[in-house]
């Protein structure tokens, strides 16, 4: 973005219009102020480049209006020696690498739980069933007190399987996938959420229909954003403000992801994003949300995010959370399946 002498915008390259959610000719109508308030860092910087000139770097800034929300932005604006007063400002939004350190965190999470769930199913349940059965033996043949204490051992075992059935949901069994129609998968889940889990909740379409399909499982799908949906009703459902629920897809390009232990790199264009208008989530909760086991609910087991992060992870994407008071954003990042081979693009 090059800036003139009274902060008027100049010239914008096309980055600079997704960025600003703004068309090139709406931008090169308006001054600075225009986008950021007065009294933003940004007008510093301007300050600092024009007074001592060469290039001067902000890192960590937050641009944020009704239209956009950016945070962690590094700015970095230099002077233009042929022209006095301009100011050219380049963007560098490091939330790409920040959804790839998270995915990473993702991974070992996952990997920490499927261990863990492979080794209570070998040594736990096994020996669980034969408790159990003992335990119904015991119930017929002795007397009414001690028929109780049965009773409570087999009620026990059963929650110990239970518990232990739940944690085989991140084992590694390989599950079959083919190309998924994630229109349909939404409607399957907005049905089920209106008449559940968002009883009573407004919940807003905005789908691009040209996408091409997901190469993935669409129970396991289905059980993701399901999930990620009845999350969002219950932060709009503990607010006292009334609340809506958007889910949207798009086709964005630019994030590639390498494949763990080879050189490919996965494509990840098909964006999934579920928007609620809840108070939105604790900083000091925020990076440790698809931890295994963490919970704010006083009902909740910790597991359904930690199992989220693991499914996408098995269909080769990422997971994004953004949330501000107001605004919560999960967006899931997809691969797509290219439609000459049908393999992942």
């Amino acid at each position: 973005m090059l800036i003139g002498a009274h902060d008027a915008i100049l010239f914008v390259n096309s980055a600079a219009e997704d960025f600003f959610s703004r068309s090139r000719v709406q931008l090169r109508h308006d001054t600075l102020t225009g986008l950021v308030p007065s009294d933003h860092p940004l007008f510093l910087l301007l300050r600092q480049v024009r007074e001592t000139g060469g290039t001067v770097t902000e890192h960590g800034l937050i641009l944020s209006t009704p239209r956009f929300h950016h945070e962690g932005i590094c700015v970095q604006g230099s002077d233009v020696p042929d022209h006095p007063g301009q100011v050219l400002l380049a963007f560098q939004d490091a939330s790409a690498a920040r959804v790839l350190d998270r995915q990473l965190a993702f991974r070992s999470a996952a990997r920490s739980v499927s261990g863990m769930a492979a080794i209570l199913a070998h040594e736990v349940k096994n020996p669980l069933s034969g408790i159990r059965g003992a335990a119904q033996l015991l119930e017929g043949s002795v007397n009414e007190p001690d028929r109780e204490l049965a009773v409570l051992i087999r009620d026990e075992a059963d929650r110990i399987r239970a518990l232990v059935e739940r944690m085989e949901m991140f084992s590694e069994k390989p599950v079959g996938r083919r190309p998924v129609n994630i229109h349909r998968v939404l409607e399957h889940v907005r049905t089920l959420a209106a008449n559940g889990v968002a009883t009573g909740i407004p919940i807003i379409e905005d789908y691009d229909p040209s996408l091409p399909p997901v190469w993935g499982n669409r129970d396991e799908l289905v059980q993701v954003l399901l999930n990620l949906v009845k999350n969002a009703a219950e932060a709009i459902k503990g607010s006292e403000q009334p609340g809506t629920i958007t889910l949207t897809t798009a086709y964005r390009q630019g994030i590639r992801l390498a494949g763990s232990g080879s050189g490919q790199r996965r494509h990840l264009p098909l964006l999934v994003t579920i928007r609620d208008t809840g108070p939105g989530i604790s900083e000091t909760i925020r990076p440790h949300l698809f931890e295994p086991f963490l919970t704010t609910k006083a009902s909740g087991s910790g597991l359904g995010l930690a199992l989220a992060g693991k499914i996408i992870n098995d269909h080769g994407g990422i997971i994004e959370v953004e949330s501000r008071p107001g605004c919560t954003e999960i967006s899931l990042h997809l691969p797509v399946v290219s439609e000459d081979t049908g393999h992942v693009a």
